[in-house]
């Protein structure tokens, strides 16, 4: 059996110790024999193992996630392992991953299978070209969520997250910014998750507020700031969440939200064509059409979240 493994698996594993790298290609080797030595993830098509960080010098014990086919396996996800040591009381990640458990399965699993994969194709895609051509954006990213973590914020917020945004989490949990742009077109940044957790709160608390004046008025003239199904998932800036995109965990779709209740925009995009353009931008710049990606120093910067006063100083990709 085939493994590979994916560069920013590497790279995230030279970070995490300096025998991590040796302890990746060791499991590499164990799943060649036994391909089938993970458990479910609870992502469709993905299975994660854990690694032993005492067998080796200077190693945590790391989580891995990879994609089992009939003739290769794809190491996808690698993270320092939670603490197996059990609490003495019911902890409220452990409560809200009994919740995730207790969820039905997507209807579709192989569909849902397919939407991990292009999620995560389409961030390797646009974060390979940020390592390579905007290092100051590409450290900014941060590391990957835990699945504990995101359980706590589907308990917090009460919304089920899409296997796609899920898969997003796992990979990195926010963008602090490149010299304080974002990665992604207008220089949005991906929340991370408490700022996601904050932002919900004070929408539905401004849903709250208007729900009972809805109730006096004509249906027409009723105001709708925030849906119980919406989870904020990019600000319009790493420092700036007055604005930004929310994705509908019932419909799939992108939408705009705005802090000051001004009414939210529908987009035509899903979380997968929304990264999938970004790389596109990035790869084919002279093909963009949405907006144009170029540099100041060593972060990326789109033209269409710059000050005039700033424009002297972008370098437009070329491509």
């Amino acid at each position: 059996m085939k493994v590979e493994i994916q560069p920013d698996v590497r790279d995230t594993a030279a970070r995490l110790g300096a025998d991590a790298p040796y302890a990746l290609k060791a499991l590499a080797g164990q799943l060649a024999d036994d391909p089938d030595m993970g458990r479910p993830s609870g992502l469709p098509g993905i299975l994660t193992v854990t690694v032993d960080g005492d067998m080796f010098e200077d190693c945590p014990d790391l989580s891995v996630g990879y994609i089992r086919e009939p003739d290769r396996i794809e190491i996808r996800f690698l993270r320092t392992a939670p603490p197996t040591e059990p609490s003495p009381e019911p902890s409220r990640d452990a409560d809200a991953q009994e919740q995730v458990r207790e969820q039905e399965p997507p209807a579709d699993p192989a569909a849902a299978a397919v939407t991990v994969r292009q999620v995560a194709d389409a961030w390797r895609r646009i974060t390979g070209w940020l390592k390579q051509n905007a290092p100051a954006s590409y450290a900014a990213l941060r590391a990957g969520a835990s699945p504990a973590a995101i359980a706590a914020l589907e308990g917090d917020i009460g919304i089920r997250i899409p296997v796609e945004l899920h898969v997003l989490w796992l990979l990195t949990a926010g963008d602090d910014g490149g010299d304080g742009w974002g990665c992604l077109p207008g220089n949005k940044a991906l929340m991370p998750l408490d700022a996601v957790a904050a932002v919900h709160r004070l929408k539905t608390g401004s849903q709250a507020h208007q729900d009972p004046l809805n109730a006096d008025r004509p249906e027409a003239e009723r105001i709708t700031v925030w849906k119980a199904t919406w989870i904020p998932v990019v600000a319009l800036g790493p420092a700036d969440s007055t604005s930004g995109l929310y994705l509908d965990s019932e419909s799939g779709y992108l939408g705009s939200w705005s802090r000051y209740d001004e009414a939210p925009g529908e987009e035509l995009d899903t979380l997968v064509t929304y990264l999938e353009e970004a790389a596109d931008m990035l790869e084919a710049p002279a093909l963009a059409t949405r907006d144009r990606p170029g540099l100041i120093g060593e972060a990326l910067v789109w033209l269409s979240g710059i000050a005039p006063a700033r424009e002297n100083g972008w370098e437009p990709l070329t491509g």
